[in-house]
């Protein structure tokens, strides 16, 4: 099973995710950038509908299919002409995602971090390496449309702090790590429509937030107990280096949270789901992400009734996050919505379809049926964008 993919990525818990051993995973992912990398001539062509760039587009959305299906059904409700950044974006969390699953050490995963800062400067500049997700970018970016590389970066350095300690120590320090990951995802979907909203942005951080601490509670039980070590790593061992994840369980559910559920980490590593406090973890945390759906819901409610927001956007002065004044008038704020509508409503319905799973299940994180294939996943989707719900 591909931990990280399940642990970090919205809804990666398809039928085709489940089926790969680390194993087979590393080897697909192999044989798929050798295949890449072979055929690529000695100069790429960045030009829309090259071969460079429709080997690079089938690459990222085979990925995407395979380690991430429920954003490659999701992408149905994105417009077409905005596909090739999406299955990028996505195609890229994806190997950032990844990483801790093919290496053997922490200090070798932060140098794939820093590969793909280069490999993202590289394609902001219009010359990227033979990279799949490198060439896409850059081809979007030749087309002169605008991305944000800073949005980039940060979601490299968000990746990058949890790769040697995956813990939060409290809950709001889970929800700046979503901000970070799974927002600015969707700001970088939303800037590549081009939707430059103040609005809509604040949605998609609600939304963001949301399935980023859903992503993590997926996560627990695979990080407590991972699966053996890569026995296929050319890493050598006795280094005297720490223990990477695969080798050492841990537990990602909020410190302060755990503390006040009464959760100890050795009680879960030996009960699991019977551990004293675990389901009562498991609910203030999930309660926090639904809590951010259910904001969201109401602003989506109060745009359509010609009224803004009944709170500010707290990142509205971060990097990146720049609007002109006519995003304070409402018939503008619609029309935005509208616009960015399928961007965002996707990651809000798969959210809560899981949530309401685990709701099912009494909370116990460790039922098996919370990793299956989610069936109403397309059905849920087409009728919330048909009815322009979240």
């Amino acid at each position: 099973m591909s931990r990280c993919v399940l642990e970090k990525i919205p809804g990666g818990y398809g039928a085709q995710s489940l089926s790969r051993t680390p194993c087979q995973a590393r080897r697909f992912f192999l044989m798929s950038r050798r295949s890449f990398s072979a055929s690529a001539r000695a100069r790429l062509s960045l030009e829309r509908g090259s071969q460079d760039v429709k080997k690079a587009q089938a690459y990222c959305a085979n990925l995407v299919r395979n380690y991430d299906s429920p954003s490659y059904t999701l992408a149905h409700f994105v417009p077409a002409h905005v596909q090739p950044a999406y299955f990028a974006i996505r195609a890229f969390n994806i190997e950032l995602a990844r990483i801790p699953d093919v290496v053997s050490m922490p200090q070798i995963g932060a140098m794939r971090m820093q590969f793909w800062r280069e490999t993202i400067d590289k394609a902001f500049k219009l010359t990227p390496p033979e990279e799949p997700v490198a060439i896409l970018l850059a081809s979007y970016l030749t087309q002169g449309h605008k991305l944000n590389k800073t949005w980039f970066q940060r979601i490299i350095s968000a990746r990058d702090r949890k790769l040697t300690h995956s813990g939060f120590t409290n809950l709001a320090e889970l929800e700046s790590y979503a901000e970070s990951t799974y927002s600015t995802l969707l700001y970088l979907t939303l800037s590549a429509l081009p939707l430059n909203s103040v609005t809509t942005d604040h949605l998609a951080s609600h939304v963001g937030k949301a399935a980023g601490i859903a992503a993590v509670l997926r996560g627990v039980p695979l990080l407590a107990f991972p699966p053996p070590p890569n026995q296929h790593s050319n890493n050598p061992a006795g280094l005297g280096l720490p223990p990477t994840r695969e080798r050492q369980g841990s537990i990602t559910l909020p410190l302060d949270v755990m503390s006040q559920c009464g959760v100890r980490e050795e009680d879960i590593f030996r009960n699991a789901s019977d551990a004293t406090g675990i389901r009562d973890a498991v609910f203030a945390v999930a309660t926090r992400a639904s809590d951010h759906l259910i904001t969201a819901r109401t602003m989506l409610k109060m745009i359509r009734e010609s009224q803004g927001p009944d709170h500010d956007f707290e990142h509205i002065n971060d990097e990146g996050h720049v609007y002109s004044e006519s995003d304070n008038d409402v018939e503008k704020q619609k029309r935005d919505n509208d616009k960015g509508f399928g961007v965002v409503m996707g990651p809000a319905v798969s959210t809560q379809l899981w949530l309401d799973r685990l709701q099912k299940v009494d909370f116990n994180i460790f039922d098996e049926s919370l990793r299956r294939m989610e069936w109403k996943l397309p059905f849920a989707a087409w009728w919330r964008n048909r009815r322009g719900q979240f």
